[in-house]
């Protein structure tokens, strides 16, 4: 039987090692070489015998994304497009902060949702992507990059908590020791509003942080812009919400992005204020990037996002403008899978 390396977690490794007669240890080896020292050639894990490095060879399959392109931003933003093995392309950026890194990772090879301001959903979905493939995407950065990177943010193509099992699945062998070993505060899901995966979330073992794409904050206007909202109106998400911020005691990041027109009047700040009252909440403004599938929606003028801002404060909200970061590459929110259609 053929196995992947990537879709393995340490116990599926030791499992494995105990059937072939080897010592467990030898499990931890294995991944160490993996996913601490992003080593992909069996035979180059010199602490193992050879014959165990003919049989891994012979028995399990290191399946790598294969990187189609790479483009690099002016403020030195990297966004990778990678083909799958069975031909699917997705993408995943890397921000560079200065002092650290951050991947933004895909968890969908496309999106169902259908936000209307958002390219990937424009492009439709194809599938899940297993925890093997979500793995790689990061393994493969830091392979490219020749260095760790600091943080992990669920925020590429794709609704993670419509994948969860991959998704939590990959989490816990970043998180764990033997594996990756990245701090539980150093990973962020973003979601679009799947209340049941957030309460999920809220009982998950490692207490990673969340961030909510909220982009409007009463029913009618969110359903317009984002059909998820129609199944998980506010009432409820703002419950799940509460749950997940009750059990772990972590702040929730809200994400809004202004768009001309839609939802960037300074009433909408007020109503926000007083639909996460009591959360504490912090809000990452956004300026809104624009899509080519949706040419009529433009960024809110500086004037209306300071008056936004301005209500905010007024409010006693802890907020930021968030700075734009890989849009001349269609690499910030909401832009990822643009290049996918065009990419030879």
């Amino acid at each position: 039987m053929t196995y992947d390396a990537l879709e393995l977690s340490l116990n599926d490794w030791q499992i494995l090692f105990t059937e072939w007669n080897e010592q467990k240890f030898r499990a931890t080896q294995v991944c160490q070489w993996i996913y601490a020292k992003k080593e992909f050639s069996w035979h180059s894990m010199t602490n193992l015998s050879k014959t165990l490095r003919d049989k891994l060879n012979e028995n399990i399959m290191m399946s790598l994304p294969i990187v189609i392109r790479q483009q690099v931003s002016r403020d030195g933003t990297r966004k990778y497009l990678w083909q799958l093995n069975d031909g699917s392309r997705i993408e995943s950026v890397l921000l560079n902060h200065g002092g650290h890194k951050t991947a933004c990772i895909s968890s969908q090879a496309g999106c169902p949702l259908g936000c209307t301001f958002c390219e990937t959903g424009a492009n439709g979905f194809t599938r899940n992507l297993t925890r093997g493939e979500i793995l790689g995407q990061f393994l493969m950065m830091e392979k490219l990059n020749g260095a760790d990177i600091n943080n992990i943010v669920f925020m590429g193509m794709g609704e993670p908590l419509l994948n969860e099992d991959n998704v939590f699945s990959a989490i816990r062998s970043l998180n764990d020791k033997n594996m990756r070993n990245l701090g539980a505060r150093h990973i962020t899901i973003s979601t679009s509003g799947i209340a049941p995966g957030i309460e999920d979330l809220a009982d998950f073992e490692i207490p990673i942080r969340l961030s909510l794409s909220l982009h409007a904050p009463n029913d009618e206007l969110r359903s317009r812009i984002m059909p998820v909202n129609r199944q998980y109106p506010l009432q409820k998400l703002v419950a799940s919400l509460r749950r997940y911020h009750e059990r772990t005691g972590e702040r929730i990041t809200i994400e809004y992005a202004l768009i001309d027109g839609v939802n960037d009047s300074p009433e909408y700040a007020y109503e926000m204020a007083a639909l996460l009252d009591g959360l504490e909440p912090y809000i990452n403004i956004i300026p809104f990037n624009p899509i080519p599938s949706k040419p009529e929606l433009r960024r809110s003028p500086s004037g209306r996002v300071k008056e936004f801002c301005s209500a905010l404060a007024s409010l006693k909200i802890e907020h930021e403008l968030r700075k734009e970061r890989g849009g001349d590459i269609m690499a910030a929110c909401g832009q990822l899978a643009g290049s996918t259609r065009n990419a030879s």
